[in-house]
Protein backbone atom coordinates (compact mmCIF):
# COMPACT_ATOMS: atom_id res chain seq x y z
CA UNK A 1 0.00 0.00 0.00
CA UNK A 2 2.83 2.21 0.95
CA UNK A 3 4.33 1.68 -2.11
CA UNK A 4 1.39 2.59 -4.67
CA UNK A 5 0.69 5.64 -2.11
CA UNK A 6 4.58 6.50 -2.88
CA UNK A 7 4.00 5.87 -6.22
CA UNK A 8 0.85 7.88 -6.88
CA UNK A 9 2.88 11.22 -5.20
CA UNK A 10 5.96 11.07 -7.54
CA UNK A 11 3.17 10.96 -10.46
CA UNK A 12 1.58 13.51 -9.26
CA UNK A 13 4.36 16.06 -7.99
CA UNK A 14 5.51 15.46 -11.69
CA UNK A 15 2.22 16.58 -13.46
CA UNK A 16 2.29 19.47 -10.96
CA UNK A 17 6.00 20.57 -12.26
CA UNK A 18 4.89 19.40 -15.62
CA UNK A 19 2.05 22.16 -15.61
CA UNK A 20 4.36 24.53 -14.04
CA UNK A 21 7.22 24.40 -16.55
CA UNK A 22 4.32 25.24 -19.63
CA UNK A 23 3.85 29.14 -16.92
CA UNK A 24 7.79 29.08 -16.14
CA UNK A 25 11.12 28.17 -17.13
CA UNK A 26 14.43 27.44 -15.09
CA UNK A 27 17.90 25.75 -15.53
CA UNK A 28 20.21 25.18 -12.80
CA UNK A 29 23.82 25.43 -13.97
CA UNK A 30 25.77 22.81 -12.57
CA UNK A 31 28.93 23.72 -14.60
CA UNK A 32 31.94 25.06 -13.11
CA UNK A 33 32.30 27.92 -15.68
CA UNK A 34 28.22 28.86 -15.62
CA UNK A 35 28.57 28.86 -19.66
CA UNK A 36 24.69 28.26 -18.50
CA UNK A 37 24.26 31.52 -17.10
CA UNK A 38 22.56 34.42 -18.52
CA UNK A 39 25.42 37.60 -18.47
CA UNK A 40 24.90 40.20 -16.43
CA UNK A 41 24.85 42.20 -19.86
CA UNK A 42 22.13 40.18 -21.26
CA UNK A 43 19.81 40.80 -17.73
CA UNK A 44 20.49 44.56 -18.28
CA UNK A 45 19.58 45.05 -21.99
CA UNK A 46 16.18 42.79 -20.94
CA UNK A 47 15.86 44.73 -18.23
CA UNK A 48 16.09 48.44 -20.12
CA UNK A 49 13.53 47.32 -23.16
CA UNK A 50 10.95 49.98 -23.96
CA UNK A 51 9.41 47.95 -26.97
CA UNK A 52 8.65 44.25 -27.02
CA UNK A 53 10.78 41.98 -29.09
CA UNK A 54 9.62 38.78 -30.79
CA UNK A 55 12.12 36.26 -32.76
CA UNK A 56 11.19 34.38 -35.21
CA UNK A 57 13.20 31.33 -35.06
CA UNK A 58 12.90 29.45 -38.57
CA UNK A 59 14.03 25.95 -38.06
CA UNK A 60 12.89 22.81 -39.91
CA UNK A 61 11.60 20.12 -38.08
CA UNK A 62 12.99 17.00 -39.48
CA UNK A 63 16.86 17.96 -38.52
CA UNK A 64 19.52 15.50 -38.02
CA UNK A 65 20.40 15.37 -34.97
CA UNK A 66 23.95 17.02 -34.70
CA UNK A 67 21.64 20.18 -36.29
CA UNK A 68 18.66 19.27 -34.03
CA UNK A 69 20.64 19.50 -30.68
CA UNK A 70 21.35 23.77 -31.91
CA UNK A 71 18.05 23.89 -32.25
CA UNK A 72 17.02 22.62 -28.76
CA UNK A 73 20.09 24.78 -27.09
CA UNK A 74 18.84 27.76 -28.72
CA UNK A 75 15.14 27.29 -27.55
CA UNK A 76 16.22 26.52 -23.91
CA UNK A 77 18.20 30.87 -24.81
CA UNK A 78 14.53 31.96 -25.68
CA UNK A 79 12.79 30.45 -22.66
CA UNK A 80 15.65 32.02 -20.52
CA UNK A 81 15.00 35.18 -22.10
CA UNK A 82 11.83 35.48 -21.97
CA UNK A 83 11.78 34.07 -18.42
CA UNK A 84 13.25 37.67 -16.71
CA UNK A 85 11.96 39.97 -19.61
CA UNK A 86 8.74 40.75 -17.87
CA UNK A 87 6.97 40.28 -20.75
CA UNK A 88 8.83 42.22 -23.13
CA UNK A 89 10.29 39.21 -25.12
CA UNK A 90 8.86 36.63 -26.98
CA UNK A 91 9.59 34.09 -29.47
CA UNK A 92 8.19 31.02 -32.01
CA UNK A 93 9.67 28.42 -33.82
CA UNK A 94 8.61 27.96 -37.59
CA UNK A 95 8.86 25.29 -39.85
CA UNK A 96 9.06 27.25 -43.65
CA UNK A 97 8.71 23.70 -45.30
CA UNK A 98 5.20 24.14 -44.09
CA UNK A 99 4.69 26.91 -46.40
CA UNK A 100 6.40 28.64 -49.68
CA UNK A 101 4.68 32.03 -48.34
CA UNK A 102 6.60 31.53 -45.31
CA UNK A 103 9.71 30.46 -47.05
CA UNK A 104 9.86 33.71 -48.71
CA UNK A 105 9.77 35.72 -45.81
CA UNK A 106 12.43 33.79 -43.91
CA UNK A 107 14.51 34.82 -47.38
CA UNK A 108 13.61 38.38 -46.89
CA UNK A 109 14.05 38.57 -43.55
CA UNK A 110 17.96 37.35 -44.23
CA UNK A 111 17.75 34.04 -43.29
CA UNK A 112 18.71 31.84 -46.27
CA UNK A 113 18.14 28.07 -46.98
CA UNK A 114 21.41 25.96 -45.93
CA UNK A 115 22.81 23.01 -47.45
CA UNK A 116 23.78 20.13 -44.59
CA UNK A 117 26.03 17.35 -45.24
CA UNK A 118 24.04 14.26 -43.51
CA UNK A 119 25.84 10.89 -43.34
CA UNK A 120 23.09 8.13 -43.82
CA UNK A 121 23.92 4.54 -44.78
CA UNK A 122 27.34 4.98 -45.20
CA UNK A 123 26.45 7.64 -47.46
CA UNK A 124 27.04 11.12 -47.38
CA UNK A 125 24.02 12.61 -48.61
CA UNK A 126 22.82 16.79 -48.62
CA UNK A 127 19.65 17.53 -47.25
CA UNK A 128 17.95 21.51 -47.66
CA UNK A 129 17.31 23.02 -44.12
CA UNK A 130 16.40 26.03 -42.14
CA UNK A 131 18.46 27.18 -39.11
CA UNK A 132 18.17 30.93 -38.63
CA UNK A 133 16.35 33.25 -36.43
CA UNK A 134 15.30 36.74 -37.28
CA UNK A 135 14.79 39.11 -33.77
CA UNK A 136 12.09 42.25 -34.84
CA UNK A 137 11.57 45.07 -32.32
CA UNK A 138 9.34 47.80 -33.78
CA UNK A 139 10.22 47.95 -37.22
CA UNK A 140 13.04 46.77 -37.27
CA UNK A 141 14.84 43.25 -37.80
CA UNK A 142 17.64 41.54 -37.54
CA UNK A 143 19.06 37.79 -38.29
CA UNK A 144 21.08 35.32 -37.13
CA UNK A 145 21.68 33.19 -40.34
CA UNK A 146 22.76 30.39 -38.86
CA UNK A 147 22.54 28.59 -35.44
CA UNK A 148 24.29 25.73 -34.46
CA UNK A 149 25.12 23.69 -30.86
CA UNK A 150 28.13 25.37 -29.24
CA UNK A 151 28.19 28.66 -30.33
CA UNK A 152 27.73 31.79 -28.78
CA UNK A 153 24.46 32.30 -29.14
CA UNK A 154 23.93 34.35 -26.15
CA UNK A 155 26.17 37.09 -27.55
CA UNK A 156 25.05 36.81 -30.96
CA UNK A 157 20.86 37.23 -29.97
CA UNK A 158 21.67 39.66 -27.25
CA UNK A 159 24.04 42.18 -29.62
CA UNK A 160 21.11 41.89 -32.44
CA UNK A 161 18.34 43.32 -29.33
CA UNK A 162 21.01 45.99 -28.37
CA UNK A 163 21.80 47.29 -31.51
CA UNK A 164 18.10 48.04 -32.65
CA UNK A 165 16.94 48.68 -28.75
CA UNK A 166 19.89 51.52 -28.44
CA UNK A 167 18.40 55.14 -29.38
CA UNK A 168 20.95 57.83 -28.32
CA UNK A 169 24.30 55.34 -29.27
CA UNK A 170 27.45 56.94 -27.56
CA UNK A 171 30.00 58.04 -30.64
CA UNK A 172 33.53 57.21 -30.82
CA UNK A 173 36.10 59.39 -32.80
CA UNK A 174 38.47 58.73 -35.88
CA UNK A 175 41.48 61.21 -35.96
CA UNK A 176 41.92 62.53 -38.85
CA UNK A 177 44.16 64.73 -41.17
CA UNK A 178 47.34 63.57 -40.82
CA UNK A 179 47.91 61.54 -44.17
CA UNK A 180 46.21 58.03 -42.33
CA UNK A 181 43.52 56.14 -43.65
CA UNK A 182 39.96 57.74 -43.90
CA UNK A 183 36.26 56.28 -44.45
CA UNK A 184 37.05 55.51 -47.96
CA UNK A 185 39.98 53.09 -46.72
CA UNK A 186 38.28 52.11 -44.13
CA UNK A 187 34.52 51.35 -45.32
CA UNK A 188 34.48 48.46 -43.59
CA UNK A 189 35.48 49.07 -40.32
CA UNK A 190 33.22 52.29 -40.30
CA UNK A 191 30.03 49.99 -41.15
CA UNK A 192 30.54 47.44 -38.30
CA UNK A 193 31.26 50.24 -35.72
CA UNK A 194 28.18 52.36 -37.02
CA UNK A 195 25.89 49.12 -35.30
CA UNK A 196 26.58 50.13 -31.80
CA UNK A 197 28.15 53.73 -32.50
CA UNK A 198 27.88 57.30 -33.86
CA UNK A 199 31.34 57.08 -35.88
CA UNK A 200 33.16 60.77 -35.79
CA UNK A 201 35.69 62.22 -37.86
CA UNK A 202 38.12 64.36 -35.85
CA UNK A 203 40.43 66.79 -37.29
CA UNK A 204 42.07 68.75 -34.25
CA UNK A 205 43.05 71.57 -36.56
CA UNK A 206 39.23 72.27 -36.50
CA UNK A 207 37.84 70.77 -33.30
CA UNK A 208 36.87 73.22 -31.03
CA UNK A 209 35.24 70.84 -28.23
CA UNK A 210 37.05 69.48 -25.68
CA UNK A 211 37.94 65.36 -25.95
CA UNK A 212 36.57 63.91 -22.78
CA UNK A 213 35.87 60.51 -22.50
CA UNK A 214 31.70 61.72 -21.69
CA UNK A 215 32.13 62.83 -25.09
CA UNK A 216 33.46 59.85 -27.21
CA UNK A 217 33.93 56.39 -25.82
CA UNK A 218 37.02 56.12 -27.58
CA UNK A 219 39.18 57.42 -29.93
CA UNK A 220 41.73 56.10 -32.72
CA UNK A 221 44.83 57.34 -34.61
CA UNK A 222 45.94 54.67 -37.23
CA UNK A 223 48.51 55.47 -40.15
CA UNK A 224 49.62 58.74 -39.85
CA UNK A 225 52.05 59.72 -41.70
CA UNK A 226 52.33 63.46 -41.38
CA UNK A 227 53.72 65.54 -38.69
CA UNK A 228 51.60 65.87 -35.69
CA UNK A 229 51.67 69.21 -33.63
CA UNK A 230 52.67 68.87 -30.14
CA UNK A 231 49.55 70.86 -28.87
CA UNK A 232 47.76 67.48 -30.46
CA UNK A 233 49.11 65.60 -28.37
CA UNK A 234 48.69 67.29 -25.60
CA UNK A 235 45.26 67.17 -25.97
CA UNK A 236 45.39 63.42 -26.24
CA UNK A 237 47.59 62.99 -22.82
CA UNK A 238 44.44 64.89 -21.36
CA UNK A 239 42.05 62.67 -22.88
CA UNK A 240 44.11 59.91 -21.00
CA UNK A 241 44.08 61.17 -18.04
CA UNK A 242 40.77 61.27 -17.82
CA UNK A 243 40.48 57.91 -18.33
CA UNK A 244 39.89 57.74 -21.51
CA UNK A 245 40.71 55.08 -24.55
CA UNK A 246 42.61 55.26 -27.67
CA UNK A 247 43.90 52.83 -30.44
CA UNK A 248 47.04 53.55 -31.67
CA UNK A 249 47.74 51.82 -34.84
CA UNK A 250 51.53 53.51 -35.17
CA UNK A 251 53.95 53.31 -38.18
CA UNK A 252 57.34 53.54 -37.20
CA UNK A 253 59.04 52.27 -40.71
CA UNK A 254 57.92 52.75 -44.03
CA UNK A 255 58.12 50.17 -46.60
CA UNK A 256 58.42 51.01 -50.74
CA UNK A 257 58.69 47.79 -52.80
CA UNK A 258 58.57 49.45 -56.07
CA UNK A 259 62.11 51.50 -54.24
CA UNK A 260 62.97 48.45 -52.58
CA UNK A 261 64.18 50.30 -49.69
CA UNK A 262 62.40 50.27 -45.94
CA UNK A 263 62.99 53.47 -43.72
CA UNK A 264 62.50 54.85 -40.22
CA UNK A 265 59.17 57.25 -40.23
CA UNK A 266 59.32 60.11 -37.68
CA UNK A 267 55.17 61.63 -37.14
CA UNK A 268 55.51 62.33 -32.98
CA UNK A 269 53.61 59.50 -32.32
CA UNK A 270 56.58 57.10 -31.29
CA UNK A 271 58.03 59.94 -29.03
CA UNK A 272 54.39 60.55 -27.48
CA UNK A 273 53.81 56.75 -26.73
CA UNK A 274 57.01 56.79 -24.35
CA UNK A 275 54.45 59.54 -22.30
CA UNK A 276 52.22 56.55 -22.50
CA UNK A 277 54.66 54.01 -21.22
CA UNK A 278 55.60 52.57 -24.94
CA UNK A 279 58.25 52.07 -26.71
CA UNK A 280 58.29 51.14 -30.59
CA UNK A 281 61.59 50.12 -32.01
CA UNK A 282 62.63 51.72 -34.98
CA UNK A 283 63.19 48.27 -36.97
CA UNK A 284 61.00 45.67 -39.33
CA UNK A 285 59.68 42.77 -37.39
CA UNK A 286 60.24 39.86 -39.82
CA UNK A 287 58.54 36.57 -39.44
CA UNK A 288 58.37 32.91 -41.29
CA UNK A 289 54.90 33.38 -40.91
CA UNK A 290 54.35 35.91 -43.63
CA UNK A 291 52.21 37.05 -46.42
CA UNK A 292 53.22 36.41 -50.23
CA UNK A 293 54.42 39.11 -52.64
CA UNK A 294 53.65 38.33 -56.61
CA UNK A 295 57.24 37.67 -58.28
CA UNK A 296 57.29 37.95 -62.60
CA UNK A 297 59.51 35.43 -64.00
CA UNK A 298 60.20 34.73 -67.53
CA UNK A 299 59.61 31.10 -68.66
CA UNK A 300 60.65 31.11 -72.32
CA UNK A 301 58.27 33.07 -74.09
CA UNK A 302 55.64 33.23 -71.46
CA UNK A 303 55.97 35.60 -68.06
CA UNK A 304 54.76 33.87 -64.77
CA UNK A 305 53.19 35.91 -62.23
CA UNK A 306 54.39 33.58 -58.80
CA UNK A 307 53.97 33.75 -55.20
CA UNK A 308 57.28 34.39 -53.18
CA UNK A 309 56.94 34.27 -49.79
CA UNK A 310 58.10 37.94 -47.78
CA UNK A 311 59.06 37.88 -43.91
CA UNK A 312 58.35 41.66 -44.42
CA UNK A 313 54.75 41.05 -43.87
CA UNK A 314 54.50 39.03 -40.60
CA UNK A 315 51.19 36.96 -39.96
CA UNK A 316 50.58 37.16 -36.54
CA UNK A 317 48.20 33.64 -35.11
CA UNK A 318 49.62 33.95 -31.74
CA UNK A 319 47.56 36.11 -29.31
CA UNK A 320 46.96 36.57 -25.30
CA UNK A 321 43.83 35.46 -23.96
CA UNK A 322 41.92 38.85 -24.16
CA UNK A 323 38.73 40.00 -25.30
CA UNK A 324 40.13 42.13 -28.60
CA UNK A 325 41.96 38.86 -29.53
CA UNK A 326 39.11 35.95 -28.90
CA UNK A 327 37.74 34.40 -32.47
CA UNK A 328 40.85 36.13 -34.45
CA UNK A 329 42.95 33.42 -36.27
CA UNK A 330 45.30 35.71 -38.48
CA UNK A 331 46.10 39.40 -38.59
CA UNK A 332 49.14 40.49 -41.38
CA UNK A 333 50.84 43.89 -40.30
CA UNK A 334 52.98 44.64 -43.42
CA UNK A 335 56.20 46.89 -42.35
CA UNK A 336 55.38 46.52 -38.77
CA UNK A 337 58.00 47.21 -35.58
CA UNK A 338 58.31 45.90 -32.20
CA UNK A 339 56.17 47.20 -29.29
CA UNK A 340 57.84 47.19 -26.12
CA UNK A 341 57.17 48.61 -22.36
CA UNK A 342 59.02 51.79 -21.19
CA UNK A 343 59.38 49.95 -17.89
CA UNK A 344 57.55 52.98 -16.18
CA UNK A 345 55.63 51.75 -13.61
CA UNK A 346 52.82 53.95 -13.85
CA UNK A 347 51.77 51.79 -16.39
CA UNK A 348 50.35 48.51 -16.87
CA UNK A 349 51.14 46.51 -19.81
CA UNK A 350 50.23 43.30 -21.25
CA UNK A 351 50.99 42.40 -24.67
CA UNK A 352 48.14 40.32 -27.26
CA UNK A 353 49.82 40.09 -30.10
CA UNK A 354 53.08 37.94 -30.77
CA UNK A 355 55.54 37.06 -33.83
CA UNK A 356 56.40 33.10 -34.26
CA UNK A 357 59.01 31.33 -32.54
CA UNK A 358 60.77 31.74 -35.86
CA UNK A 359 61.17 35.77 -36.31
CA UNK A 360 63.95 38.38 -35.80
CA UNK A 361 64.20 42.26 -36.71
CA UNK A 362 66.27 44.44 -39.24
CA UNK A 363 66.59 47.98 -38.12
CA UNK A 364 65.55 50.66 -40.30
CA UNK A 365 67.03 52.03 -42.59
CA UNK A 366 67.16 48.42 -44.85
CA UNK A 367 66.79 46.79 -48.35
CA UNK A 368 63.93 45.18 -49.43
CA UNK A 369 65.09 42.49 -51.75
CA UNK A 370 62.19 40.45 -52.52
CA UNK A 371 64.44 38.04 -55.30
CA UNK A 372 67.95 38.32 -54.70
CA UNK A 373 67.49 37.91 -50.70
CA UNK A 374 68.33 34.41 -49.23
CA UNK A 375 66.91 33.81 -46.01
CA UNK A 376 68.59 31.71 -43.41
CA UNK A 377 67.62 30.13 -40.10
CA UNK A 378 69.76 33.28 -38.86
CA UNK A 379 67.71 36.02 -39.61
CA UNK A 380 65.16 34.42 -37.73
CA UNK A 381 66.43 33.95 -33.40
CA UNK A 382 63.78 35.63 -31.86
CA UNK A 383 60.44 34.22 -31.04
CA UNK A 384 57.34 35.57 -29.38
CA UNK A 385 58.31 39.23 -30.45
CA UNK A 386 55.51 41.73 -29.00
CA UNK A 387 53.38 43.48 -32.12
CA UNK A 388 50.52 44.65 -30.08
CA UNK A 389 50.03 45.41 -26.37
CA UNK A 390 47.36 46.79 -23.92
CA UNK A 391 48.53 49.80 -21.75
CA UNK A 392 46.71 51.13 -19.03
CA UNK A 393 48.03 54.08 -16.93
CA UNK A 394 47.21 54.94 -12.83
CA UNK A 395 43.64 57.00 -14.04
CA UNK A 396 41.85 54.08 -15.80
CA UNK A 397 42.84 55.09 -19.36
CA UNK A 398 43.67 52.14 -21.80
CA UNK A 399 45.67 52.53 -24.92
CA UNK A 400 46.09 49.22 -27.40
CA UNK A 401 48.94 49.81 -29.25
CA UNK A 402 49.41 47.79 -32.89
CA UNK A 403 53.51 48.09 -34.00
CA UNK A 404 51.52 49.04 -37.65
CA UNK A 405 49.57 51.82 -38.94
CA UNK A 406 47.81 50.65 -42.02
CA UNK A 407 46.85 47.23 -40.25
CA UNK A 408 43.28 47.97 -40.34
CA UNK A 409 43.30 48.56 -44.11
CA UNK A 410 45.33 44.95 -45.07
CA UNK A 411 43.94 41.05 -44.49
CA UNK A 412 41.64 39.17 -46.27
CA UNK A 413 43.45 37.58 -48.91
CA UNK A 414 43.87 33.86 -49.06
CA UNK A 415 47.16 33.01 -46.75
CA UNK A 416 47.83 36.74 -45.86
CA UNK A 417 45.50 37.04 -42.76
CA UNK A 418 41.86 37.91 -42.36
CA UNK A 419 41.20 39.39 -39.26
CA UNK A 420 42.68 42.73 -39.56
CA UNK A 421 39.35 44.86 -39.55
CA UNK A 422 38.40 42.46 -36.25
CA UNK A 423 41.22 43.70 -34.46
CA UNK A 424 40.57 47.12 -34.87
CA UNK A 425 36.53 46.50 -34.15
CA UNK A 426 37.03 44.73 -31.53
CA UNK A 427 39.88 47.25 -29.70
CA UNK A 428 37.52 49.77 -29.98
CA UNK A 429 34.41 47.81 -28.58
CA UNK A 430 36.72 46.77 -25.88
CA UNK A 431 38.37 50.73 -25.02
CA UNK A 432 34.09 51.97 -25.69
CA UNK A 433 32.35 48.88 -23.31
CA UNK A 434 30.70 50.00 -20.40
CA UNK A 435 27.90 47.55 -20.79
CA UNK A 436 29.77 44.00 -19.82
CA UNK A 437 28.96 42.74 -23.81
CA UNK A 438 32.95 42.52 -24.11
CA UNK A 439 33.94 40.54 -20.88
CA UNK A 440 37.37 39.16 -20.82
CA UNK A 441 35.73 36.41 -18.98
CA UNK A 442 32.70 36.28 -20.72
CA UNK A 443 31.61 35.45 -24.35
CA UNK A 444 33.70 35.00 -27.58
CA UNK A 445 33.64 38.41 -29.83
CA UNK A 446 31.71 38.51 -33.15
CA UNK A 447 34.78 38.02 -35.14
CA UNK A 448 34.58 34.36 -33.90
CA UNK A 449 31.86 33.34 -34.79
CA UNK A 450 33.22 32.28 -38.12
CA UNK A 451 34.35 29.23 -36.45
CA UNK A 452 30.83 27.89 -35.64
CA UNK A 453 29.67 26.91 -39.15
CA UNK A 454 30.94 23.58 -38.90
CA UNK A 455 29.83 21.69 -42.11
CA UNK A 456 27.40 23.73 -43.44
CA UNK A 457 27.50 25.03 -46.91
CA UNK A 458 25.02 27.98 -47.53
CA UNK A 459 23.41 28.71 -50.73
CA UNK A 460 24.06 32.11 -50.44
CA UNK A 461 27.49 32.27 -49.26
CA UNK A 462 28.22 35.70 -49.67
CA UNK A 463 25.56 36.46 -47.97
CA UNK A 464 26.85 34.34 -44.84
CA UNK A 465 30.12 35.27 -44.94
CA UNK A 466 29.17 39.25 -44.74
CA UNK A 467 26.86 38.52 -42.09
CA UNK A 468 29.69 36.07 -40.40
CA UNK A 469 32.32 38.21 -40.53
CA UNK A 470 34.75 36.00 -42.32
CA UNK A 471 37.08 37.56 -45.01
Amino acid sequence: MKNIVSLLLIIGIALVLNLLSKQFFFRWDLTNDKRYTLSQATHDVLGNLEDPVLVKAYFSKELPIQYNRGKEEFQDLLNEYANISKGMFDFEFIDPADDPAIEQEANQKGIPPVQMQVRENDQLNIKKGYLGAAIELGEQSDAIQVIQKGMPMEYALTTAIKKMAVLDKPSLGILTGYGGAGQEQLAQVYQQLSILYNVEDINLNTFTEELTPLRFKSLALVGAKDSIPPAHFEKLSAYMNAGGGMLIGVDAVNGDLQQGQGSASLTGVETWLLSQGVKIEPSFLIDESCGNVTVQQRQGFFVMNNPKPFPFLPIIKDFAEHPITKGLEGVILPFASPVQSTGDTAFSYTPILFSSSVSGTVPAPAPLQVVDRRWSASDFPLSQVHAGAVVTNNNGGRLVVIGDGGFPEQGGGQGQGGDNQSLMTNSLDWLSDDTGLIDPEGWPLAAGLGGWVGDIIHLNAKAILDQLNIP
